[in-house]
C-alpha cells in the first residue's frame, strides 16, 4: 500500500520572490491491485504529485509511505529498486541508445527477439521495425510514448506511475491502451489523465483542484460530482 500523509509542496516565485503553494496537506491512500486516476485542471499539481511519489521532487513537508516504510527521503534510484516505475508525460530521448538496449537496461538482462516482440507488441509496435532504432528525434512523439510504456512494462514493479499515457498517440486505439492497464491490475497503478475513457477504467478517481481533493472509489460518484459542479477538468474530459 502507498500512502501520502500531509504532503505539501511550494516553490519560490521568481517574479515576486514569494513562495507559491502547489500542493497543500494532501492525504491519499493507494491500495494494492488498484487503478487510481488523478484528474483536475492544469496547474493543480497533478504531475508534481507523481514526481513526489517517484522521488524526483521532495515535498516541502509530509511523508510518503510504502508498505509502512517511510520512503520520503529516498531518490528515484532507490524507489525504482523498491518497485516504483514511471512513464513521463513527455518521453525522454536517449541519443545513441537503441530501443533494444533500452529494453534490456530496463529488464536488467539480455533479451531474445521473442521477448522484445512481446514487450513492443503490447504497445502496438513490431519489434523487428524498432529494436535497432535510436531513441531520439527520428522517432515521432507517439512512437516514443509507446516505447516508453513498453520499457515501463519490461522493467515491471509494484507501483506504476503514468503521467498522461495517452499523450501523442492520436492514431493509436484507446482500447489498446486500456488493455495495458488491464495487464497491470495486479499492481498499484496511478494515472494522471483528463480522458474520460481512461477515467472509466479507474477503481478510484481523484479530483485535484489546488488546495482541495475529491476522491471517489466509484467513478459514477465523481462524474455526478463534476456534473453538479462544472470545472475546467470536466469540460476537458467531455471534449476529449
Amino acid at each position: 500500500m502507498l500512502e501520502l500523509k500531509n504532503i505539501s509542496y511550494n516553490v519560490k516565485d521568481e517574479t515576486t520572490g514569494r513562495r507559491q503553494e502547489i500542493l497543500k496537506n494532501v492525504n491519499l491512500v493507494f491500495n494494492d491491485k488498484n487503478i487510481s486516476v488523478i484528474t483536475g485542471p492544469n496547474g493543480s499539481g497533478k504531475s508534481t504529485l507523481i514526481k513526489i511519489i517517484m522521488g524526483l521532487e521532495k515535498p516541502t513537508s509530509g511523508q510518503v509511505l510504502f508498505n509502512g516504510e517511510d520512503v520520503t527521503g529516498l531518490g528515484i534510484t532507490k524507489r525504482a529498486q523498491k518497485g516504483f516505475t514511471i512513464a513521463f508525460q513527455q518521453p525522454v530521448r536517449f541519443k545513441g541508445i537503441t530501443v533494444k538496449k533500452l529494453l534490456e537496461f530496463a529488464c536488467g538482462k539480455k533479451l531474445g527477439i521473442d521477448e522484445m516482440c512481446a514487450c513492443l507488441s503490447s504497445v502496438g509496435l513490431c519489434a523487428r521495425n524498432y529494436i535497432d532504432r535510436s531513441v531520439d528525434g527520428t522517432l515521432s512523439g507517439g512512437e516514443l510514448k509507446r516505447i516508453e510504456l513498453a520499457v515501463a512494462m519490461a522493467k515491471g514493479g509494484d507501483v506504476f506511475l503514468l503521467d498522461e499515457p495517452e499523450a501523442g498517440i492520436d492514431l493509436w486505439s484507446f482500447e489498446d491502451l486500456v488493455r495495458i492497464f488491464d495487464k497491470l491490475r495486479d499492481k498499484t497503478v496511478i494515472i494522471v489523465s483528463h480522458q474520460q475513457r481512461i477515467l472509466e477504467t479507474a477503481d478510484k478517481i481523484i479530483l485535484l483542484e489546488h488546495d482541495k481533493i475529491s476522491s471517489a472509489d466509484k467513478k459514477d460518484d465523481l462524474f455526478a460530482l463534476l456534473t453538479r459542479r462544472p470545472s475546467t477538468c470536466w469540460r476537458e474530459v467531455k471534449e476529449n
